[in-house]
């Protein structure tokens, strides 16, 4: 059997046997559950085998978005999806363009911005920040002056810069003080935050509170639940198995939606960084969303 048939078979056997249909957390009204994407770098394996057929899977599940991770080489995934009528809006990027702009071989970030501009993006994503890049309090003060200045190139090209969190950042420094706190202090108002809130309950933080607290500052949500009973927080190695679909772990969305909804959150992204079986996890966690 053929790889990406295999996809497909295997996709709607899981839609056929699972009893998560009836698992609405969300009202059919509700604008993320009608919107709802995808973080990619979920499907990492799946797309490297058979970026096309992975593609369809994920359309076929009921997903209307997908995140690129990878950009601005990530034209496969991008094409393959709005083939599939799923839209793109966001993508995560090579991000040393502007966390080590002046590192050798950095692609300038004036060219990420003329290729998300070619392909539609409105949103582009700071998705990580090496461990180098994040020893002290003076670092994330760098961080913050480096993506302010993007911020300003990418307001001018019609693209929202954000930042996405882990949880090194929750993890408390000189004073007590963390990372996370200076971002919110030193981030100009074109500079924002997509916020995984998996990564903050492993910080140790609310992401209710979060959200409201930086009203009008989140750009867009990564959804993602942690492993019940999990000692929190933990700034250490995450087994693979911490990472669960959705209701599947301790986090419950649907107040973490509703805080969106109000706080003018654009749009939410089902992640899940580790699954024994990735297809079925993303139709486990979209089930639980309601959206079928």
């Amino acid at each position: 059997m053929k790889r990406r048939q295999f996809l497909r078979t295997a996709l709607a056997s899981s839609l056929a046997s699972s009893a998560s249909f009836q698992a609405l957390a969300l009202s059919k009204n509700n604008r993320y559950r009608k919107e709802i994407g995808i973080q990619l770098y979920t499907l990492r394996n799946e797309l490297k085998a058979d970026t096309i057929g992975t593609i369809k899977a994920v359309a076929q599940a009921g997903y209307k978005q997908v995140e690129p991770y990878g950009f601005p080489d990530a034209g496969l995934m991008i094409q393959a999806s709005k083939d599939n009528g799923m839209a793109v809006n966001s993508s995560h990027f090579a991000w040393e363009s502007v966390t080590d702009p002046n590192k050798k071989g950095t692609i300038p970030f004036a060219k990420i911005l003329d290729e998300a501009r070619k392909v539609g993006l409105t949103h582009l994503v700071v998705p990580y920040l090496h461990e180098h890049n994040r020893q002290d309090l003076d670092d994330y003060k760098r961080l913050a002056e480096n993506c302010n200045r993007a911020a300003q190139l990418s307001k001018q090209a019609g693209v929202q810069l954000s930042y996405h969190n882990h949880a090194f950042e929750f993890q408390p420094q000189e004073g007590g003080k963390i990372g996370y706190d200076i971002l919110i202090k030193e981030f100009s108002p074109e500079m924002k935050f997509e916020m995984d809130v998996f990564w903050v309950v492993v910080g140790g933080a609310d992401p209710v509170k979060l959200i409201k607290k930086l009203k009008g500052r989140v750009s867009q949500l990564h959804l993602k639940d942690v492993k019940k009973g999990m000692a929190l927080p933990n700034f250490g190695s995450i087994p693979k198995d911490a990472f669960k679909e959705l209701g599947n772990g301790s986090i419950n969305m649907e107040p973490i939606i509703n805080a969106a909804d109000k706080a003018g959150v654009a749009h939410c992204h089902v992640e899940q960084d580790q699954s024994p079986n990735p297809i079925k996890s993303i139709q486990q966690s979209i089930q639980h969303l309601g959206t079928f």
